[in-house]
């Protein structure tokens, strides 16, 4: 049975229907309302306070801060010798933000884990100033510009052994290249000499007084440790005011050398010797410009005339090219080995890789086709034509000659050295470092970039590579999958990543082990680089046995307290 609604309450259903739709309505143009007023109020109080909060934390996150002129690397000594970590932002923001998230570009630059480790320079208590001078060290550096910054340091040391003042080393003029410039040319000869106050004595020039004086000329013996200096080289100076080193590389030993003479070393290579206060601002220039299209790989491609020649490396060239090189080989006087088989030197590794084989690699390991590259060196043997297998797979290759005017280059050109410091400068702040051969910037800039908390270097096993090109060349392989995971496979391990400098080949013996041993300035760990988190066992030196070696010279006992420590 249905029940019926009366008219009196169907009339009052109605009435409190209308009366709801009302309300309903009143709701919502009371939130609409609201909404505009709040969104009034946002837009002109707290927006812009949220747009200067975001505008401040995005100047805080700025690119990495050029150090100042001349610190590329320790700063000034004061009472606590300090690093001044500076880590650079890669301009993330400029590439699309699924590549910033992902793990593959992560893969590609960010550095190696440095466990912790950072600059320990600092001496020992009982290092103190340098004593009285027996006499006047001038040194002749040779070579190119990184194997004379090295022998300079290394004379420093050497200066420290033997108790001498050291005169402001002359540069190489009559190397391969040519370069008349000099010390001050180059570096900062007052920071050099201010930087050194507390280890050696060093000045300008030999006194007036000692220009004619009678002196020792002197080869050092290479890769001599403190007991060669104190036997043969110290008694000089019972007839001698003034030695002369004529050369200057490699004459001090890489390993088992008293442990302030190692960080004496450092000291050295990365805070006293400083570049030029021209060349140190315009190669800031230079990275700045580079970085402003966001992270860049600085690729020492060593495909010169004069590496080529003095290798023997004629892989790819023509014959009139190799025989060009061979006739350079044979007619530079102080290159020793003039008989080589090219091939042997590549199958071996010897060789630097080619352009054509850079670009292979570099695909390989998966940088895009857009990656910055700047060529940190001078001119490619083989010009345009050669590069051209690099382009096709790189076309934003850069150089000094496309980042600067020829104006802003002007200065520097016609000095082979100070160009190569320019290029040093640029490696050392890259985000990634690529030598194509282990010459001797290589090795300098690779050891720097260890120094300052191992940022990204990719050291090419060439004697591999050499393997895979040549299937490649011979059609066993094609570039692709396959080849690019070999490639990254083998090079897992050679991304610059902390570890224990590396001493001579096994079965290597006499003098032949020292030529084997990796290079100090390659890699000053753990000399100059220490850890907490993660240590590394090494035994220092102990200085006894150096103090009763000089102790036979009562011209040491005196005036020497700067021996006196352990």
């Amino acid at each position: 049975m249905h029940r019926h609604a009366s008219p009196q309450t169907s009339s009052l259903g109605r009435r409190l229907r209308v009366r709801s739709g009302a309300s309903l309505i009143g709701y919502f143009w009371m939130l609409g309302y609201t909404s505009v007023v709040l969104g009034a109020l946002f837009s002109t109080v707290f927006f812009p306070e949220m747009l200067s909060m975001l505008r401040s934390q995005r100047s805080t996150m700025q690119p990495y801060m050029l150090s100042q002129p001349g610190d590329h690397g320790i700063q000034p000594r004061t009472d606590e010798l300090s690093l001044k970590q500076e880590f650079r932002s890669l301009r993330l923001s400029q590439l699309p933000s699924t590549d910033v998230e992902s793990v593959e570009f992560k893969k590609l630059w960010k550095p190696p884990p440095n466990r912790g480790f950072h600059p320990c320079v600092e001496p020992s208590e009982s290092y103190s100033g340098p004593g009285i001078s027996r006499g006047y060290l001038l040194v002749q550096s040779n070579g190119g510009l990184n194997q004379m910054r090295a022998g300079i340091c290394d004379m420093v040391a050497v200066a420290r052994i033997l108790n001498a003042t050291l005169v402001v080393p002359e540069l190489d003029k009559r190397s391969f290249w040519q370069d008349s410039s000099n010390f001050s040319d180059i570096f900062d000869a007052d920071h050099f000499i201010a930087a050194l106050r507390g280890d050696v004595h060093v000045v300008k020039s030999l006194p007036q007084e000692y220009l004619l004086a009678p002196k020792a000329a002197k080869q050092f013996q290479s890769w001599s440790n403190v007991k060669y200096y104190v036997d043969a080289i110290a008694p000089v100076w019972r007839d001698y005011k003034v030695i002369r080193a004529s050369k200057s590389d490699s004459r001090l030993a890489n390993n088992d050398l008293p442990a302030d003479i190692q960080k004496l070393r450092c000291r050295v290579h990365y805070d006293a010797l400083r570049f030029s206060r021209a060349i140190d601002e315009f190669g800031k220039k230079l990275v700045e410009r580079l970085r402003t299209n966001g992270p860049y790989i600085a690729l020492h491609l060593r495909y010169e005339k004069d590496m080529l020649a003095f290798s023997g490396c004629t892989h790819g060239l023509t014959h009139k090219e190799a025989d060009e090189l061979t006739t350079i080989r044979h007619t530079t006087a102080h290159w020793k080995v003039k008989d080589i088989n090219s091939t042997d030197q590549r199958v071996k590794g010897y060789c630097p890789l080619t352009p054509k084989e850079v670009g292979i690699f570099l695909k390989a390991l998966g940088y895009p086709e857009t990656t910055p590259i700047y060529i940190a060196a001078g001119e490619i043997y083989g010009g345009d034509e050669r590069m051209k297998s690099l382009l096709s797979r790189f076309p934003n290759v850069l150089r000094k000659e496309t980042v600067a005017t020829p104006e802003e280059l002007a200065p520097f050109v016609n000095h082979s050295s100070q160009l190569a410091a320019l290029d040093y400068i640029v490696s050392v702040e890259s985000n990634v470092f690529v030598p194509s051969y282990s010459g001797n910037m290589a090795r300098a800039v690779e050891g720097h970039r260890r120094y300052l908390g191992h940022r990204k270097t990719i050291t090419p096993d060439r004697k591999e590579l050499v393997a895979l090109f040549d299937k490649l060349d011979r059609g066993e392989l094609t570039e692709g999958p396959e080849l690019a995971e070999t490639i990254a496979n083998i090079h897992k391990r050679r991304q610059g990543a902390p570890r224990k400098r590396k001493g001579p080949i096994t079965g290597t013996k006499g003098r032949d082990r020292f030529r084997t041993e990796e290079a100090f300035y390659t890699n000053p760990l753990p000399d100059c680089l220490c850890s907490e988190t993660d240590p590394i066992n090494i035994k220092p030196k102990n200085f006894n046995t150096d103090r009763q070696l000089l102790s036979h010279d009562p011209q040491w006992r005196d005036g020497h307290n700067s021996w006196q420590r352990h």
